[in-house]
């Protein structure tokens, strides 16, 4: 099982070489990883054996900090952020590119917040890069509010829980954004609406928010390829669309082809590893997406670890083709 402790240069040092540490918040414990390390927060969603990529909230240790990671606040978020920051509230803000695809599922606004443990706080004023941290539980499982949670649901998997003693608040935070000039919560959590619309004014809640922790898919929908996409046998789709005259390109695994272009295929793994392939998966899209092809086929992954995501995130996107 996990080490329970609260030495923070021990947690420091397992984050520094790309591992995870479960930490306590004021809300849920998180399962936490560096958020400029592809690999990390691919293998975050490995532990928590989760079968899609939704956007992960990215933690810092101030409002200073998160300016290095946005390219901007708006004035109205900002002090939403210098009200309830340490807090249950997490902005959603325009990106900047040191940001890795695979934390805002190639979305151009990521999640952030500062939580008001003192632990936890500590440790992000020690790191030098933001922590990625959904709740510190296997998908299906109930969100954990307490280290023994976090070691019963996942003691086996990582090397240390932090321990905060429970959590205060114990519910999510509330996420808000801006749409427009419009003040949007995309969900409900631990700080009330009622004190939010104090300190901005009257908000619009989306219908599908939920302060429920297993409620996929909250922030926005998935970023969608312009181009047409496909799901199938490669070497059966690039013979029907060259029969044809198309210009496709092609996303694959491992594989690669003499009759397609070098620039118009991406191989997510040449080594065929499941967790490299995730780590690549929204820059490959993008990049075939911006190319001059008229349709981009694909081929699903082993149905087995992050291949159940990889594939969810491919059929999201072959659905939109």
């Amino acid at each position: 099982m996990a080490i329970i402790g609260q030495d923070i240069l021990q947690a420091k040092s397992i984050l520094e070489a790309g591992e995870l540490v479960a930490i306590p918040t004021e809300t849920v414990y998180g399962l936490a990883g560096n958020a400029l390390n592809p690999t990390a927060v691919a293998s975050i969603f490995e532990t928590k054996n989760r079968p899609s990529f939704d956007p992960l909230i990215i933690h810092v240790p101030s409002l200073v900090v998160a300016e290095n990671y946005v390219n901007e606040i708006p004035a109205t978020l900002r002090r939403l952020a210098e009200e309830f920051w340490p807090g249950p509230l997490t902005l959603l803000l325009p990106r900047n590119k040191i940001i890795p695809d695979i934390v805002t599922s190639g979305l151009d606004r990521v999640a952030v917040r500062v939580p008001s443990h003192p632990l936890t706080l500590k440790l992000l004023g020690q790191l030098e890069f933001p922590l990625a941290a959904p709740s510190a539980n296997p998908f299906g499982y109930i969100s954990p509010t307490s280290p023994q949670h976090v070691d019963a649901q996942l003691g086996g998997k990582i090397p240390y829980i932090l321990d905060g003693g429970a959590c205060r608040v114990g519910l999510e935070s509330t996420i808000v954004g801006m749409e427009g000039d419009e003040v949007i919560v995309y969900r409900l959590g631990g700080l009330e609406v009622s004190e939010i619309e104090k300190v901005v004014g009257k908000v619009s809640v989306k219908s599908h928010s939920s302060s429920n922790p297993q409620a996929p898919g909250l922030l926005e929908s998935h970023y969608a390829p312009t181009k047409p996409f496909i799901i199938g046998d490669l070497d059966d789709l690039i013979k029907e669309y060259q029969g044809k005259d198309i210009l496709c390109a092609v996303l694959s695994l491992d594989k690669s082809f003499s009759s397609i272009p070098d620039d118009y295929q991406i191989a997510l793994s040449p080594s065929a590893d499941l967790k490299e392939a995730a780590t690549h998966l929204f820059s490959a899209m993008r990049t075939l997406d911006s190319s001059n092809v008229q349709v981009i086929v694909a081929e699903l992954m082993p149905d087995k670890g992050l291949g159940r995501a990889i594939n969810d995130r491919l059929k999201r996107a072959s659905s939109k083709g």
